[in-house]
């Protein structure tokens, strides 16, 4: 059985482990001040603020912009869970968005229609690893009825976009590259990721979105940190121990022994994006005759006007089949040693939004996406040879399953 997205560690991995363990430093320490520095100079941003999750990036990016009871927050339907829980945390009221038809990006005319006077940000979700479209998004928020309920929401200056950039983190789409599009960004860096710390995120953004960046990266460090005004590298000189609690804050610091896996898969990092962009390569080629359609992963030049994603996952659809069928085929490929899976089950499809309002015939386009999608393995401990077996098995049992008249 091939595993369908096991973690990529290297030796390098276990040897930066290995030194922060030998260090005395396993918590927040220079290690992750380390990576954050590194990170930023990734992203082509001013600071980046890692913490123990993307959802606490994207709960800690709603706090300090001071969104909560009373304000609105969209992002899409066809998501994962995660893009929108925080926004239920802070005790604001999340709005779901369909996608367009035939498309895993928000529908932007009716993203414009459901912007209020109550909207304070709009959580776009970059699926898979491919960058939406910001110029598009811009486009759409760009005149809607806004206003200012915070000092920092007054530095934005406009309808905030903040990117659920949990998948794409080294993708470019014209010129820009993930972090740099959106107002704000968040990371994911979950064991599944294409970029791990075990369990791990950021939040990072662009240049000219806040008046004081320093700032910015302290009010992140107090939320999490308790409100602590000084964490352990602070204090752990010599006559610093003193320290305040700025208000009642959270626990959602990244460990130096976290960091320490990020610091050698950012030196890794580049090599393992193009490993995958050559599987997501052949995948195309081998199934070119498949009657599938998938998800592009490149097209034109990044730095102009195409894109270049992250390759995090490869997204598959079925055209014309059912949910049943693609089930069906999930199954027979496992039997046949084949991981396959989902991504993802629309938000109003889950009983937590469904207690929320959400019903999931008003979201067609998401339902229509979900119905015939399957993921195929891409991850970068694949040979070829793997990704030859798969494309055959996947040609294989589909043909087969159609044969018997299944749809």
């Amino acid at each position: 059985m091939l595993s369908f997205s096991p973690p990529d560690i290297s030796q390098a991995e276990i040897d930066e482990v290995v030194d922060t363990l030998k260090s005395g430093w396993i918590t927040t320490g220079p290690k992750t001040k380390q990576l954050e520095r590194e990170l930023a100079d990734f992203c082509g941003t001013p600071r980046v603020a890692c913490l123990s999750s993307a959802t606490t990036a994207l709960e800690s990016v709603l706090r300090l912009l001071g969104i909560g009871p009373g304000d609105e927050v969209i992002t899409s339907a066809y998501t994962y869970t995660a893009s929108a829980s925080p926004i239920v945390h802070v005790g604001a009221t999340p709005v779901l968005v369909d996608v367009a038809p035939d498309s895993y990006e928000m529908d932007y005319a009716a993203l414009a229609d459901a912007i209020t006077d109550k909207t304070r940000a709009v959580i776009p979700v970059d699926l898979a690893g491919r960058m939406v479209d910001y110029d598009a998004l811009r486009d759409a928020v760009g005149s809607a009825r806004w206003s200012a309920t915070s000092d920092l929401l007054e530095q934005i200056g406009h309808l905030p976009i903040i990117a659920d950039g949990a998948h794409s983190l080294g993708a470019v789409r014209k010129g820009e590259r993930s972090g740099q599009a959106a107002d704000i960004t968040t990371f994911s860096f979950h064991a599944v990721k294409n970029f791990t710390t075990a369990e791990g995120g950021a939040a990072t953004w662009r240049s000219g979105t806040f008046d004081d960046d320093d700032e910015i990266y302290r009010q992140f460090m107090l939320l999490s940190l308790h409100g602590q005004t000084k964490d352990a590298l602070a204090k752990d000189k010599a006559g610093s121990w003193e320290y305040d609690i700025a208000f009642p804050g959270w626990k959602c610091n990244m460990t130096d022994i976290q960091a320490a896996l990020g610091l050698a898969q950012l030196r890794r990092y580049p090599a393992l994006l193009d490993r995958r962009h050559r599987m997501a390569a052949m995948y195309a080629g081998l199934l070119a005759d498949a009657n599938v359609q998938l998800m592009q992963h490149a097209q034109g030049d990044p730095q102009v006007d195409g894109f270049r994603s992250s390759g995090h996952l490869m997204l598959v659809r079925l055209p014309g089949r059912s949910r049943a069928f693609r089930d069906e085929l999930i199954e027979r490929l496992a039997a046949r040693g084949v991981p396959a899976n989902v991504h993802y089950k629309p938000l109003p499809l889950l009983t937590a939004y469904q207690d929320l309002g959400f019903a999931p015939d008003s979201y067609p386009n998401a339902l229509a996406q979900f119905e015939n999608e399957i993921t195929l393995p891409l991850h970068t401990l694949l040979t070829d040879e793997d990704v030859q077996l798969v494309s055959r098995e996947f040609c294989e049992v589909k043909a087969q399953m159609e044969e018997e008249g299944l749809r």
